[in-house]
């Protein structure tokens, strides 16, 4: 049956599964989000990553404020299927903090994080209220 591949899927209690989005070129992991049913579905059947936001309530499209699209070309899942990894080609950044990635900050041996990586845009710019 057509839906059988995702009611293989694991969504918690909440009906959310965790979705990795990491770079098709590079293998740069460039964020974590959630993921309900329907915004796997929507990411499926076009061609983009549809997330769900846990603060809003309502599902997203990457890029729909900033324009910074992810264009997935492969959806994968792990072994107990309770995680989706989307390989995608990024346009711009990730980050709502102006970096390519998510996880621009790093441990450092004096036990403080530290900003890495340059910033690719500005957020006041791009997220003019």
């Amino acid at each position: 049956m057509a839906s059988d591949w995702i009611d293989a899927l694991k969504f918690d209690d909440q009906g959310l599964i965790p979705c990795v989005a990491q770079d098709a070129d590079n293998g740069e992991v460039l964020m974590v989000a959630y993921m309900n049913r329907d915004a796997v579905l929507q990411t499926v059947s076009k061609g983009v990553a549809c997330y769900w936001s846990r603060s809003r309530q309502k599902a997203w499209i990457k890029g729909e404020s900033s324009g910074h699209t992810q264009e997935v070309l492969e959806v994968r899942t792990d072994c107990d299927r309770d995680v989706i990894l989307l390989k995608v080609k990024q346009n711009v950044a990730a980050c709502h903090k102006g970096y390519r990635s998510c996880f621009f900050r790093q441990l450092q041996s004096n036990a403080e994080w530290q900003d890495t990586g340059d910033r690719v845009f500005d957020p006041d710019q791009v997220y003019k209220s």
